[in-house]
């Protein structure tokens, strides 16, 4: 049996994009159709904050549009620019905060999709974000932020688990998240890999605490923003089409957030 050794899968890009790449070409396509929908119509510069290793940053620059992403990470920013170069393609990629949001041109779409809202661990930083991305948007441009919902009535640890193979490699992801501390507004998750490439096996895993959100904090938070509408919200099933109701008792959420204002092509 592998010995687990303690890794951030974020320090190893090749097998967290195994985990997450099945599904880019349709988030993208999400991303898409969402601006044209509620935004200022075909969108020409994306913003995405913690881009990670830029299978988003990939896929909308194929599409043409000029893309913009920063993550703290360095060795998946490093990852992001080497499929760049091996596609022929550019974009600006560059080291920030979250919270502290990188000054440059306005954009019609912004995006942070899998969550990575929930590592701003305050209410100072989460409203930070939220105005820093308000001040990169074109008035009329779209937010599109996707997060999971905590029920704090909800006893245990919830589990998800993914198994996917390419290239020779599989990769086994369990993912636990802890039972939710509703007074520190904070749950602990765990993810372990499996990794078997080569031959070779070996196990990894990474801790971390979430900030927590139930319906009603989402709500307050966005409220916070005067310059951002809530016009619209889905689910990780990433259907353009098919736009659901935030109290409908689903664990994630896909917030479309307008920059208000009067807006020109």
């Amino acid at each position: 049996m592998a010995k687990t050794a303690l890794v951030d899968w974020y320090d190893t890009p090749r097998w967290y994009d195994l985990v997450f790449e099945p599904g880019t070409r349709r988030e993208g396509s999400f991303l898409v159709a969402l601006a044209r929908r509620h935004g200022r119509g075909e969108p020409r510069r994306v913003l995405e904050p913690a881009c990670g290793s830029g299978r988003l940053v990939v896929d909308l620059a194929r599409r043409g549009l000029a893309v913009e992403g920063f993550d703290l990470n360095e060795r998946m920013l490093d990852a992001a620019r080497a499929k760049l170069a091996r596609r022929g393609l550019e974009a600006e990629l560059r080291r920030g905060d979250m919270a502290r949001v990188p000054a440059g041109p306005a954009v019609d779409l912004a995006h942070c999709l899998v969550s990575t809202f929930k590592y701003l661990l305050d209410e100072r930083s989460a409203r930070a974000h939220l105005a820093g991305v308000a001040r990169r948007l074109a008035p009329g441009g779209v937010y599109v932020l996707g997060l999971h919902l905590t029920n704090y009535r909800r006893e245990g640890s919830q589990v998800e688990r993914w198994v996917v193979e390419r290239g020779g490699a599989k990769v086994v992801c369990v993912t636990r998240t802890m039972q939710a501390d509703r007074r520190k507004r904070s749950e602990a998750v765990r993810a372990r890999l499996k990794v078997r490439s080569r031959g070779r096996e070996h196990a990894q895993e990474t801790n971390w605490t979430f900030r927590t959100y139930s319906v009603r904090e989402v709500l307050e938070l966005v409220r916070s923003r005067p310059e951002l509408e809530l016009v619209a919200t889905y689910d990780f099933h990433h259907d353009a089409t098919t736009p659901r109701p935030i109290d409908d008792g689903r664990d994630d959420v896909v917030l479309v957030l307008k920059k208000r204002g009067a807006h020109k092509r």
